[in-house]
């Protein structure tokens, strides 16, 4: 309530100053104007006397501008009685209409773009309500009930059909065949039968059990997506998380993940996910173009002034999905001291491990974000000794201390 006070009060304020402008605002003083140009007339006049009395204008010339001067006092004078001296007043209506246009607009306005009832969060409070969004979103078989069947491609009838017809009937006479399986779960999926290619590609990772992939889990999840309409499911996210368990890097799980958070909630974690997913590349990647169709809206709801950076401009795997939601809740000086210790720790496997160019190029640059630029310039120029002969690697480094405001 004390919200919706303030804003009838300065909605109040603005359109009561606006009205007090329009009030004062009317037709110049006439008056004072014609006044003006009747005491000019009048110095003329005299002015043309005294040039007379010293003999510098004839009698007769000086008779015309006599004659003159007198005419146009007279008009002057005239134009105050015509039009009166009382200035033109804006009517009571439109300075009415205008409060209300304001006033009401601003209300219209608000319930358009912003949230009536819903008050202004703390920090600590939107994440609790996004993981409770989290906790109680529908599960999988809901989300698909939700939805109609989806409608087959063109090219999936004919002599399509029939044959997918006898791949099913195969592949239950033969539970047991790993090879049918995953056909069968391809050609589902090719048949937007996402519900079916999913139960295909649980038989598969059941059937390859220890020797299942990080890819295997993440095509299940991907498929759990499909068939949920693109909602990422508890389910699906089970899926993702146990791909990224196997392989750290798994792009599409990754990316599922950062969807996930977006529609839970928590766009800041899923804007990093997929930046980071930008910076790895490489540009041919499937999850690439999901991205960036949606990371710009993305960014704005994360509260990130956002420019797009090179595609598959480094290849480090960066922090885990767990790292990213721990890190979005801590304070300031928490997420410094994190960051700290991880460039800490980056820079001492360099320094006894070794590594690639682009492992250089993140230590300089979390350098120089940190503000060490002594140490952020000895680590480019360990760096460039190091790769001496390797051009590209150069080019890395030299990149990342141009960022870093370390290179020549």
């Amino acid at each position: 309530m004390t919200f919706w006070i303030i804003t009838f009060f300065m909605a109040a304020l603005v359109a009561l100053m606006m009205a007090r402008a329009l009030v004062g605002r009317g037709a110049p003083d006439v008056t004072s104007t014609a006044e003006y140009d009747l005491q000019i007339y009048r110095d003329q006049l005299a002015e043309v006397e005294r040039d007379v009395a010293r003999g510098i204008i004839p009698a007769p010339d000086a008779e015309r501008v006599r004659t003159e001067i007198s005419r146009r006092i007279l008009a002057a004078d005239a134009g105050p009685r015509a039009q009166g001296t009382a200035p033109q007043r804006t009517p009571v209506v439109l300075i009415g209409a205008l409060g209300i246009a304001l006033i009401g607009g601003s209300f219209a306005l608000y319930q358009w773009l912003g949230a009536p009832g819903y008050g202004d969060l703390a920090l600590e409070d939107r994440i609790a309500f996004a993981e409770e969004l989290r906790a109680n979103r529908p599960d999988q078989q809901t989300a698909e009930d939700s939805l109609p069947p989806f409608p087959a491609p063109d090219d999936a009838g004919g002599e399509f059909a029939s044959l997918m017809e006898r791949l099913r009937e195969t592949v239950a006479a033969r539970p047991d065949d790993l090879q049918g399986h995953i056909l069968l779960a391809q050609n589902e999926a090719r048949m937007n039968n996402f519900a079916a290619a999913a139960a295909a590609q649980n038989r598969v990772m059941t059937l390859k059990n220890d020797e299942t992939s990080a890819e295997d889990i993440a095509t299940y999840g991907e498929y759990l997506v499909l068939a949920a309409g693109g909602y990422v499911s508890p389910e699906a996210e089970t899926a993702f998380r146990a791909a990224l368990a196997r392989d750290e890097t798994e792009g599409r799980a990754r990316y599922y993940l950062g969807l996930m958070m977006v529609q839970t909630g928590r766009p800041d974690i899923g804007f990093r996910l997929w930046d980071q997913l930008l910076r790895r590349g490489p540009a041919d990647a499937p999850w690439i173009d999901p991205i960036l169709a949606q990371i710009n809206d993305v960014s704005i709801l994360a509260g990130v002034n956002y420019t797009i950076p090179t595609i598959g401009a480094g290849d480090a795997p960066g922090p885990t999905v767990e790292d990213m939601e721990a890190a979005a809740e801590m304070s300031a000086a928490e997420r410094m001291e994190m960051i700290g210790g991880m460039v800490e720790g980056l820079s001492n496997r360099l320094a006894t491990q070794g590594g690639p160019a682009q492992d250089w190029a993140r230590l300089i640059t979390s350098l120089g974000v940190l503000g060490n630029s002594e140490q952020a310039l000895a680590v480019f120029e360990n760096a460039m000794d190091v790769f001496a002969d390797d051009p590209t690697a150069r080019d890395i480094i030299l990149a990342a201390g141009s960022q870093a405001g370390v290179a020549e």
